[in-house]
């Protein structure tokens, strides 16, 4: 993952993006935990809900693999479709963990 490229994709700054991403980081973090108690108790509003806003501030950023996840865990909490979700948990989990190393290099 290239932070300055992302970064002038977005036509900022280096470190203007770093912050952005930080605060992405810390949101994302809170997103992700809604999705996992959500799958937990079984509410596909509630996990759809935090998969849109997952969605929609990954996208901002330029941050496709994430966003294309949140996407389909969307979709699919929207169909009431929570069986399988708990790997995409996982998966978003190790992508945020990926960016935060990437945004302290």
């Amino acid at each position: 993952m290239d932070i300055k490229e992302l970064a002038e994709n977005l036509g900022l700054e280096e470190d203007e993006y770093l912050e952005l991403i930080e605060l992405f980081i810390d949101t994302g973090t809170v997103d992700v935990e809604k999705i996992s108690s959500a799958i937990e108790k079984g509410d596909a509003e509630e996990a759809a809900n935090a998969a849109h806003s997952l969605k929609g501030a990954s996208g901002s950023l330029g941050l496709t693999e994430i966003y294309d996840l949140a996407m389909k865990t969307e979709k699919e909490a929207r169909n009431n479709s929570l069986d399988g979700l708990a790997e995409s948990v996982q998966t978003l989990k190790g992508q945020l963990n990926s960016l935060a190393e990437a945004a302290r290099k």
